[in-house]
């Protein structure tokens, strides 16, 4: 089985000389195609630093990353952008949908930037929404939705592109448990499609859901271990 991530080395410091903070410390983590990897750790251990170089989102200060076999960690901001339309969907906890755009229209954003025909992302967007269990919601605004169904929107809108890879951050922090139940069932059931996903977590029982733990502390892997 490939990898769709490889880090060696990563370090991340913040700020220089006596104010220099060391967030990464020398990562080295690979993850498999179609693997399901929950990424654990405290406030301040690092790893939503982690989750936003693997995201193409920052760069590292040292080591190599390689994505889907592409190297990424020298790539300028522009090509660092193709790669996270091309191959990363993401979902937050705040879900960041366009108020003023229909359900369908936040889905078939990133198809839109991708160059995608009208008619297809159409079609796309229509075919993702009833994967997630919400295509009556086409029309409407996010307003009119609730958080669960505000995330099921979101995590229809990672996929529009067929990502490699699909990073959640705390992506049930902001629903209740039973709403949270539900849209982790979600992401078990993107998994059983053959998804790769890593879910950035504070809450064990969340992180009991994947098939593997990686815990960062202090810049650096812990453990790791199967669930």
């Amino acid at each position: 089985m490939s990898n769709i991530i490889e880090t060696r080395g990563l370090t991340k410091v913040f700020g220089s000389n006596g104010a220099a903070v060391h967030a990464l410390r020398g990562i080295d983590m690979t993850v498999s195609r179609g693997e399901f990897v929950a990424l654990i750790g405290p406030s301040g251990s690092g790893k939503s630093t982690l989750m936003a170089i693997l995201g193409c989102l920052d760069k590292p200060t040292a080591g190599t990353y390689a994505l889907d076999g592409e190297r990424v960690e020298g790539l300028s901001g522009r090509e660092l952008a193709q790669i996270r339309n091309d191959k990363i969907g993401f979902v937050f906890q705040q879900y960041n949908l366009l108020p003023k755009a229909s359900v369908l229209r936040n889905v078939e954003l990133p198809m839109l930037y991708a160059g995608v025909s009208r008619k297809e992302r159409r079609a796309r967007a229509q075919e993702l929404l009833e994967m997630v269990g919400i295509p009556e919601k086409a029309k409407v605004l996010p307003a009119a939705l609730s958080g669960g169904q505000r995330q099921r929107v979101a995590v229809a809108r990672s996929l529009a592109n067929r990502p490699a890879l699909l990073l959640a951050d705390e992506p049930t922090g902001a629903l209740d448990s039973k709403t949270g139940h539900e849209v982790l069932e979600l992401f078990a059931d993107l998994h059983r499609r053959g998804n790769t996903i890593i879910i950035v977590t504070h809450d064990l029982s969340i992180a009991g859901m994947a098939q593997r733990q990686v815990e960062i502390m202090d810049g650096l892997i812990k453990v790791e271990e199967a669930a």
